[in-house]
């Protein structure tokens, strides 16, 4: 069974145990996922499947979109509600044009501090180890892309007001800490009430399955019909189309020179990737833009 698994992952679950699930169902060992979801956030989660692992590094790469509450008046030692609280302000009052000019101030790049409680390493040991040990250590800030930021819901008039939030951005991005951030430029102490991913590697919840569902379309010998092509998660890499004939040796790791192929070569540039097909429209793999050599490299090959 080749291809991705869009699943939708439950509340409570860690991603390495919708993994350990799904193995179990199909009986295979050859599985991945496309980016990390704490166990309290929900959505989606693309499992990559058989050849497909070979994709997860490109799918990892595209934005992600995510749908947050972010409650103000409370910050906890871990940035969301699951944690130590840390801080606590009753009778917050801010209003609608500050909550607006403080979302806006995030879009674009910008710097974030790693959380402590994060899978960041440090010197060959991770955040979230060393802050279960007690330790804080220094962490240095870095530049992500927030592409979009939109005020969807605000209950202003509770003691600690929530706040709720749509956000696309880069891969490395810590919601949690862009609450916790957001409430600093509010003045008020802040964390993440809760998350739910709703865009991943271009996946939405329309293409995903919840664990029930998997199981029920294995049992029926079904579940392959919902399996989304490993190249159709990877629609952010520029289409490169070459004869037949080209294409079987592309499929044997050759180089295939840029004159074979359909590619504008004053519209591409120098060591970008591409996907490749035959003119049958048969995905044979992911390929590197050579421009002095003229020619396309194999990196991952997809063989028929």
């Amino acid at each position: 069974m080749d291809g991705i698994l869009a699943v939708w992952k439950p509340e409570g679950w860690t991603s390495h145990d919708v993994v350990a699930k799904v193995r179990r169902l199909l009986k295979m060992k050859r599985i991945g996922h496309a980016g990390t979801l704490d166990p309290m956030v929900t959505g989606v989660l693309p499992l990559c499947l058989g050849r497909a692992t070979r994709v997860v590094e490109y799918v990892q790469e595209r934005p992600k979109s995510y749908e947050a509450v972010l409650q103000l008046g409370i910050a906890t030692d871990t940035e969301d509600l699951t944690g130590t609280v840390i801080e606590r302000q009753d009778l917050i009052t801010v209003s609608e044009d500050e909550v607006r000019r403080a979302l806006a101030r995030f879009t674009g790049e910008i710097e974030q501090v790693p959380p402590m409680y994060s899978a960041v390493k440090i010197d060959g040991k991770r955040l979230y180890e060393l802050a279960r040990e007690g330790k804080t250590v220094e962490r240095k800030s870095r530049k992500v892309t927030i592409h979009q930021i939109e005020l969807l819901d605000m209950q202003l008039e509770l003691e600690q007001p929530k706040i709720t939030f749509s956000v696309v951005c880069s891969k490395g991005t810590y919601i949690r800490t862009l609450c916790v951030d957001i409430g600093k430029t509010l003045g008020v102490p802040a964390a993440m009430a809760k998350l739910t991913r709703t865009m991943s590697g271009g996946i939405t919840k329309e293409s995903c399955l919840t664990l029930e569902e998997i199981e029920k379309l294995q049992q029926t010998g079904e579940l392959s019909s919902h399996l989304i092509a490993a190249d159709e998660a990877i629609t952010h890499l520029n289409r490169a189309i070459v004869p037949e004939s080209i294409g079987k040796l592309a499929l044997m790791g050759q180089k295939v020179n840029l004159t074979h192929s359909d590619l504008d070569k004053s519209l591409i540039l120098d060591g970008q990737l591409v996907r490749l097909y035959n003119e049958h429209s048969s995905f044979l793999g992911i390929f590197q833009i050579d421009l002095r050599a003229a020619v396309l490299k194999a990196v991952k090959v997809f063989s028929a």
